[in-house]
């Protein structure tokens, strides 16, 4: 979606989140035991097929998010994808030939796929899109016309006035009136083709910006109205709109979780994160989406990003460690300039290579996926702190996890809930001896973690 704190004018909307389809009924959380998704932002599908395939499937990744795949004004920035122009699979990242076989070989590879939808809007300005459809603000020839576009038609600037921010204009993009019976078939229309192509769900842009009795409406309509959403609802005190309104229709962002652990990780102490989640006033486990950054957040500052070092790499470990909402990890490339698009155009050839980041497949992070499967479901135990910036805290009898971000290396024995025997700690690929007690001895180096689940006792 594009957030009150986008920093580019002509910007379109941001976000990311998540996305999936619920087997019969709407769940609070995506199905099955596999709930990590990767966010391959801006990759195209290609890239994304050859990545479920290599990657994502064998780590264990539950969901692919790609971005947005119908056509949008030329540019070379990566906003651009977010200013749609029709709803033709026609955009920088590939055609629908190439969308229906990265489908088909991420399901091949045990990912189920979540696209990031825009809905709320489209385009400001005039010209030809990136499948060769013509266009101008408000006019989108067999699709929409100004008869379909809210009334007010200036920019959103108060977030305390409900209607200004649903009914007026994200960053001056043409805002859909959702609430008009041929808007919501019509979207409808765009989202059921997306499930014929075998979608699981979808990420829905710039949700607060679209009245929640709208979605639910538009949600109704799909060939398989329990589709599992994941919304984009950014939380602010005082406004007008809350997420809260949305968890009727599904999973909800937790933008707060994000911007309270930049803060944590930076500035204060991990001992602060014992009761993170609800504790916290946050929303409901069940219908939470986490993230440490998104490609919003990471461009305005208000979440940690790959530039932040061990505090992010170690953000990411304890999100997957944690018990809390269902957690996406945000892969994408290096940027000066916020407005920059993806190198090559969204042709990733190998990670580590043209600027991509791939923070999916840091070995920090990646190895983290199959221990958040294997303890999925288990409550939080054993948690121990020393009051400062190390922690460590089990996931009943299936795994434990120790962080010490303190600036030298820490030295203890740990109590946990673990069987007896050798695990392996998939952090540094070592072995660790838990005794009959359950106890087990370990030194930590500064900005580094310990992980050992139960089922992975070699390296």
């Amino acid at each position: 979606m594009i957030s009150r704190w986008s920093t580019t004018a002509s910007a379109a909307a941001l976000a990311a989140s998540v996305a999936v389809l619920a087997p019969t009924t709407a769940q609070a959380a995506p199905p099955g035991t596999k709930d990590v998704t990767a966010v391959l932002f801006e990759w195209n599908f290609a890239s994304v097929a050859r990545e479920c395939t290599n990657t994502l499937g064998p780590a264990g990744y539950g969901y692919v998010q790609v971005s947005p795949p119908a056509e949008h004004i030329q540019g070379s920035q990566w906003w651009t994808s977010y200013q749609p122009v029709s709803y033709r699979i026609a955009g920088r990242l590939g055609d629908a030939t190439a969308f229906q076989n990265m489908v088909n070989t991420c399901h091949a590879a045990g990912v189920k796929v979540v696209v990031d939808t825009v809905i709320n809007h489209m385009s400001a300005g005039s010209g030809t899109g990136t499948g060769g459809s013509s266009y101008s603000k408000y006019t989108y020839p067999g699709l929409y016309s100004s008869y379909d576009m809210d009334d007010c038609t200036s920019a959103v600037t108060d977030y305390t006035n409900r209607a200004n921010v649903q009914n007026c204009e994200l960053v001056n993009l043409a805002d859909l009136d959702t609430g008009e019976e041929y808007v919501r078939a019509t979207i409808a229309g765009y989202m059921n083709g997306l499930l014929g192509r075998g979608v699981d769900g979808f990420r829905i842009d710039a949700a607060k910006h679209i009245p929640a009795t709208d979605l639910a409406n538009i949600k109704s309509r799909l060939s398989n109205p329990s589709a599992y959403w994941k919304q984009e609802v950014i939380y602010g005190s005082g406004e007008a709109v809350q997420p809260t309104e949305y968890t009727g229709n599904g999973d909800v962002q937790e933008f707060r979780y994000a911007f309270d652990l930049k803060r944590v990780f930076n500035n204060e102490n991990l001992a602060y994160l014992k009761n993170y989640g609800e504790g916290w006033g946050y929303l409901n486990n069940s219908v939470a989406a986490v993230f440490v950054d998104n490609h919003d957040t990471e461009r305005n500052g208000s979440t940690l990003s790959y530039k932040d070092g061990a505090n992010y790499t170690l953000a990411n470990v304890f999100m997957l460690a944690h018990p809390y909402g269902a957690p996406d990890i945000n892969s994408g490339y290096e940027w000066s300039d916020k407005d920059a698009g993806p190198p090559n155009g969204g042709s990733v050839t190998a990670c580590w290579q043209d600027g991509w980041k791939c923070q999916h497949a840091w070995p920090e992070i990646l190895r983290m996926v199959a221990f958040r499967n294997a303890t999925r479901g288990q409550s939080l135990t054993d948690w121990w702190d020393n009051g400062g910036d190390a922690i460590a805290f089990g996931r009943g009898a299936k795994g434990y996890v120790a962080i010490n971000h303190e600036s030298g290396s820490l030295s203890r024995t740990y109590q946990t809930s673990l069987a007896a025997g050798t695990y392996c700690n998939v952090q540094n690929n070592t072995s660790v001896t838990v005794d009959s007690s359950g106890r087990f001895t370990a030194t930590l180096g500064s900005n580094t973690a310990l992980a050992i689940y139960a089922g992975k006792s070699s390296c």
